[in-house]
């Protein structure tokens, strides 16, 4: 539930954002667009702004009771329809930001059995003694997050509710950051409230929320844990049943991350009728793949490999690495490629300039480095460099909105730019000499 002083909602930093964060990590996320005030123009902000601060607290007073009718109905929602989702309906989570946390506090009060929360997320929320009440007897746990520079003065807000439900012997966690002022959200600041989202994920694991109550999904994750690192399994099967090459057939293999996984699926007809497989796996780093290279990549004999990597490096998602290690990674899949007889196009990462899942991670930066190297590289020793970066860079150095939902996965319209892009280095690489 984003907050904006019931005058409007920060729907991208305390609402998409967070989202998306935690469907990264397996979780289902709702987005509350809750009732606000009425506005007079088409700009709430500048009406909050220039609106008296009585006035304010007035006009508030009128629509708390309603966005707190909205916020029940929606827990009663999603509890009723929890088998659609394949969620649980006894572990449904409240988290609200500012005046979204009004509404997270007020939900843990006066609830009835459809719209209790079995757990709430008040971040730097506006809770006031008036707007409190009873504590029930089997009152949710309580994890809450706030700056003790927050400019609207509410970090004692977030200390009278857990100081309250400690002394009614209920569980809560807290965290008090020196810094962060007010609305910090999923915003980057370069300072430790830039991860209290991590710390809000250990808090649902501390809870046991993070594990399945389905057996068959415990132990299929479980099975997923298992050392297998790479994943070979994942393309395991599909990689049995691909025949040798026709004579004078041009195979392509593309290997990658997500960015690779979902190009399939998002436009089938792009690898329709060719000799084009697909081998990207969601997630995965530079390590990872070498590791796979040869199940698949060089047992398919393709003519070609289109290598699509480093992201996920830079975002640290199997732990923190240095761009030189990450560049060697991606020199090594090309040399193998080579030994075997597999002429290399090397990708650009594609431009980033936020990770909707790491957000205390900037990699604008890093991108631009990282393919200068492999473009430098490239250059060197006559392989193909495979040039998105150029054609798909806005002006912030991330994807413009129209070929990515979330600043790092294309769009349709993403994958078409990519498309020709690969064409035209798929043919420039059967063209040169191994």
């Amino acid at each position: 539930m984003p907050g904006r002083g019931f005058q409007a909602l920060s729907i991208k930093s305390e609402g998409t954002d967070v989202a998306d964060w935690l469907r990264w990590r397996g979780l289902t996320a709702f987005v509350l667009k809750y009732r606000v005030m009425h506005t007079l123009t088409n700009d709430p902000t500048e009406e909050q702004r220039t609106k008296p601060v009585k006035q304010m607290e007035e006009d508030a007073k009128k629509v708390i009771p309603v966005a707190i009718a909205d916020t029940r109905a929606a827990i009663a929602y999603v509890r009723k329809h929890a088998a659609e989702y394949g969620i649980s309906p006894d572990r449904i989570v409240i988290i609200g930001f500012s005046a979204g946390g009004t509404m997270a506090a007020s939900s843990a009060y006066n609830y009835t059995p459809e719209n209790k929360p079995d757990y709430v997320a008040p971040i730097y929320a506006y809770m006031p003694p008036e707007l409190q009440g009873t504590i029930p007897a089997d009152a949710p746990p309580m994890f809450l997050a706030a700056a003790s520079d927050d400019g609207f003065g509410l970090a004692p807000h977030s200390v009278d509710l857990y100081s309250k439900w400690l002394a009614s012997r209920h569980s809560a966690e807290m965290h008090l950051y020196a810094k962060g002022n007010h609305g910090f959200g999923m915003k980057h600041q370069g300072i430790p409230t830039d991860n209290w989202i991590d710390r809000f994920y250990e808090w649902l694991g501390l809870e046991g929320l993070l594990t399945p109550l389905d057996p068959q999904v415990a132990e299929a994750r479980r099975i997923a844990s298992q050392p297998d690192w790479p994943n070979l399994r994942r393309y395991a099967e599909a990689n049995s049943k691909v025949p040798p090459p026709a004579p004078n057939e041009k195979r392509v293999v593309f290997l990658g991350n997500s960015i690779t996984d979902a190009w399939i699926n998002t436009d089938s007809a792009f690898f329709a009728g060719k000799p084009y497989y697909d081998r990207g796996i969601s997630g995965q780093t530079t390590p990872q793949m070498l590791v796979r290279f040869r199940e698949d990549v060089i047992e398919l004999k393709p003519s070609v490999v289109v290598i699509l990597a480093g992201i996920n490096d830079i975002a640290e998602n199997t732990g923190p690495n240095k761009l030189e290690n990450v560049f060697g990674n991606i020199v090594s899949m090309v040399q193998l490629a080579r030994k075997a007889g597999i002429r290399p196009v090397i990708s650009s990462v594609l431009p980033s300039n936020h990770f909707p899942w790491r957000p205390s991670i900037i990699p604008t930066e890093k991108v631009i480095a990282l393919n200068k190297m492999l473009k430098d590289y490239a250059d060197r020793n006559g392989v193909v460099y495979l040039d998105y970066y150029s054609k798909m860079v806005d002006a912030e150095k991330g994807l413009p909105k129209n070929l990515s939902h979330d600043g790092v996965h294309p769009t349709l319209e993403g994958y078409r730019v990519m498309e020709p892009l690969a064409e035209k280095a798929i043919a420039e690489a059967l063209k040169r000499k191994q």
